[in-house]
């Protein structure tokens, strides 16, 4: 994260308010020059005409949906912008890509992390997602395209609070919570939020703190030991080495699945749990996580990733001494929360060693869900 330039990735349902939000965001001193990229979906950008024209380096993609067009079109446009910055036509600090409101997330997330020009280059700085505290329930409730929209976001933003009451609010709130309680949620004043609150919410440094590692996780005010579900403490826990209940309404097609375990993993039972969960239901993963300790390794890191794709994982090196219990979340769409929970239970599983006599270390894991 040091050496490459950050991506915010700007969604939200249609008409949550996203542009609005730009608009203020341009003006946030702590985020530096932006460079803003639009894709509007249909003909007429409205979305860009609504944007000041102060904003010089907003880039229009063309027409059409940015799940259909991101693999070519988004890349192109990054990599015209390096050029760009490269000759000092433009220069920028990061970028803010705000997609249609029909845009599943994932795509981007992809072409960030695989494309050989635009990974050296770009690191996602983090997801924030506008949900309209008006329309937002009914929204979710209806279209899956929403769900998956909450269920990526590192940040949530609130917007138009101000035409709701609170029970209204409490009722938004819980909705949130059946299908990402991780996510911190900010609410946005006609478009405006705290200066810096939106830069900055992915962990790409090993310099990060413990409590900054478990806020990313666990989401703010957690109890870390109360298991990475982020469940107040009035309401029942998992144990530790235990896997947290799901929380999901029974017309959604999300799921979340999470899990404590207090002592380190070894690192075959890690491995294979992480490659047969990715081998046989990566492209229904919209976010993995997790805290990992693992045996033999004196620090843990952080591991993160959408679907198949994960970034480099990032070694913890100020964490508390004595401190090993791992945290995992996984949020998934379309797999039943039984199939989650029996992926989890890998992790509990001890490697069976053999052929020790020969000098051999053969490990098996038994019942592979």
């Amino acid at each position: 994260m040091n050496d490459r330039i950050p991506v915010t990735l700007l969604t939200g349902f249609l008409g949550a308010g996203k542009t609005t939000l730009l608009n203020r965001l341009l003006h946030d001193a702590h985020a530096g020059r932006v460079a803003v990229v639009v894709n509007e979906f249909g003909e007429a950008g409205l979305d860009h005409d609504l944007i000041e024209e102060a904003a010089e380096d907003v880039v229009l993609m063309p027409a059409g949906c940015i799940c259909c067009t991101i693999r070519g079109d988004l890349s192109k446009t990054l990599i015209s912008l390096l050029a760009r910055r490269a000759r000092g036509e433009l220069p920028f600090d990061r970028v803010v890509i705000e997609t249609t409101g029909l845009a599943d997330p994932g795509p981007i997330y992809h072409t960030l992390m695989v494309d050989p020009v635009l990974a050296p280059n770009y690191a996602l700085d983090g997801v924030v997602t506008v949900v309209d505290a008006v329309l937002g329930v009914d929204t979710l409730n209806a279209h899956a395209e929403a769900q998956a929209q909450v269920a990526m976001a590192d940040c949530i933003v609130l917007s138009k609070r101000d035409l709701v009451d609170g029970a209204a609010l409490d009722r938004l709130n819980r909705r949130l919570d059946q299908l990402n309680r991780t996510a911190p949620r900010i609410g946005a004043n006609k478009g405006a939020v705290a200066p810096g609150v939106l830069w900055g919410l992915g962990l790409g440094s090993s310099a990060v703190t413990p409590d900054q590692a478990l806020n990313w996780l666990a989401g703010p005010g957690a109890d870390p030991l109360a298991g990475v579900s982020g469940l107040s403490t009035a309401k029942a826990q998992a144990p530790i080495g235990q896997i947290a209940p799901s929380h999901h309404a029974s017309d959604d097609r999300i799921s979340t699945a999470s899990i404590t375990l207090e002592d380190p993993i070894a690192v075959e039972v890690f491995d294979f749990w992480l490659d047969t969960l990715i081998a046989l239901k990566g492209s229904n993963i919209l976010r993995l996580k997790g805290i990992v300790h693992l045996q033999g390794v004196p620090k843990p890191f952080v591991f993160h990733g959408v679907q198949h794709i994960f970034e480099p994982p990032v070694p913890l090196q100020n964490w508390r001494e004595g401190e090993s219990t791992s945290r995992i979340v996984i949020i998934a769409r379309d797999i039943p929360k039984a199939e989650l929970d029996a992926s989890l239970e890998m992790l509990l599983m001890q490697p069976q060693q053999s052929a020790a006599a020969q000098g051999i270390a053969a490990h098996t894991i038994e019942e592979p869900f």
